[in-house]
């Protein structure tokens, strides 16, 4: 009678941590995956992971505004409407600007894996110049809306739109803020755990960021001008 040998169990599980693994602050290590008996995940992870909830919440928020937005979109109340209103040219650009943010964003995080401190500063000061500038626009509209007679004040629809435009930039600008912190800590304390953290945590944000704004973008622009 013949039997099977069944194969042999690789000696190292690549799902388990070892007891090497588990050093580090937060109960693991930078590189722990949080498998196995290595103990919980590392802080870098559990941060992000947290981080991600907070995103959800804030999500959530900008979701009730753009449902405010769709009930409101057409009471004009005899004022101007979105097609009037609209530049969809200034709006591609402000959409360019910041999509292209994102990118630079991206850079400065390879960069800062990487450890090369000109390089991530030089494209976080970049993320940063394109963000002000999306900013330069938005509150250029704005004010040409309002010296129109255009205000928050003006319609339903017109205060929809400057509410949930205006929630986006004030993240924008928060971000703003977030960066030139991020940049003066990278400059003086270099890369520390806890800075990469935070770093990565602001990556995070700022994509999400550009990931609302296409969203806004869609809704509120392309079919307000249409």
């Amino acid at each position: 009678m013949s039997t099977t040998t069944l194969p042999r169990r690789s000696a190292q599980d690549p799902y388990k941590l070892g007891r090497h693994a588990s050093h580090g602050g937060g109960g693991g290590g930078e590189k722990s995956t949080g498998h196995g008996d290595g103990g919980p995940a590392s802080t870098f992870i559990v941060v992000g992971y947290g981080f991600w909830i907070f995103l959800l919440s804030d999500i959530i928020m900008f979701a009730a505004f753009f449902a405010a937005h769709a009930v409101l979109a057409t009471s004009y109340d005899g004022g101007p409407t979105g097609a009037q209103l609209f530049d969809i040219k200034r709006t591609m650009l402000e959409t360019s600007a910041l999509l292209l943010s994102s990118f630079t964003c991206g850079m400065a995080s390879i960069s800062a894996a990487q450890r090369s401190k000109f390089s991530t500063e030089f494209w976080l000061l970049v993320t940063g110049l394109l963000g002000a500038g999306f900013l330069a626009l938005e509150l250029t509209e704005f004010w040409g809306m309002v010296a129109q007679g255009a205000g928050p004040d003006r319609s339903a629809f017109l205060s929809s739109f400057f509410a949930v435009v205006g929630l986006h930039g004030l993240h924008v600008s928060a971000g703003l803020l977030w960066l030139g912190t991020m940049m003066a800590q990278i400059w003086l304390r270099g890369f520390r755990p806890d800075i990469r953290r935070r770093l990565h945590c602001f990556s995070l944000f700022w994509h999400a960021l550009d990931i609302i704004w296409v969203a806004l973008f869609t809704v509120v622009y392309l079919l307000g001008a249409a």
